[in-house]
């Protein structure tokens, strides 16, 4: 493949994003996993340049004013954002990309990248994503009925999305990614693109003899 595949994982906040890129980073260590910016702060064993690039209000919309930016989004009170370069960047080489965002940015992506390959994780529950939420002990109650009322409306949105894929286990959730990515590195219509494309450089290039 001339280009690599662009992955996009999202879905309501405390189902398990972060968990399960983590995990797919260990099992895939060939896909490229993208680094977020956002303004809201650093929680504990947070890395910056890792998990995040943690900005500034004021550098965050230097970014935006720059169009340095995917994508992003203001999201309780905060904002999160694709670094534009290095998504193209990594695409352009051969490699596979996976985007983990917020509702919002997948849907700002998918009007840019049309062909990208979107997936929402899905909490087995409602009533398990509030105990995920309060299992986390950083966020008020207000805040977290606020995080489930704004859950709902994103899963509302599935029909946005290529497939879906419930949380349940993270050694569950990772296999059945890994099957998305086979599966579509092995849809007709990539190997047809590539065929006619290396048909078409022939004539090409016969014709300039």
């Amino acid at each position: 493949m001339n280009k690599g595949l662009l992955f996009v994982l999202s879905g309501p906040s405390g189902v398990g994003k972060g968990t399960v890129c983590a995990a797919l980073r260990t099992k895939l260590p060939e896909l490229v996993y993208s680094v977020s910016a956002t303004t809201r702060a650093p929680r504990e064993g947070e890395r910056d340049g890792v998990n995040y690039f943690f900005k500034t209000r004021e550098q965050f919309q230097e970014m935006i004013q720059t169009d340095a930016l995917l994508e992003y989004a203001e999201y309780v009170g905060n904002y999160y954002g694709t670094p534009r370069d290095f998504v193209e960047k990594t695409l352009s080489e051969g490699k596979d990309i996976i985007l983990e965002i917020e509702v919002q940015g997948a849907l700002k992506v998918k009007e840019k990248f049309p062909d990208g390959v979107f997936i929402f994780l899905m909490p087995p529950s409602l009533d398990e994503l509030k105990s995920r939420l309060g299992g986390r002990g950083t966020e008020s109650q207000a805040t977290i009925d606020h995080r489930l009322s704004v859950a709902k409306d994103e899963i509302n949105l599935l029909y946005h999305y290529d497939y879906a894929v419930v949380n349940d286990q993270i050694d569950l959730a990772c296999k059945r990614i890994d099957s998305i990515i086979t599966a579509e590195h092995c849809k007709r219509v990539r190997f047809l693109h590539e065929l006619y494309n290396c048909e078409h450089d022939a004539v090409s290039a016969a014709d300039n003899v």
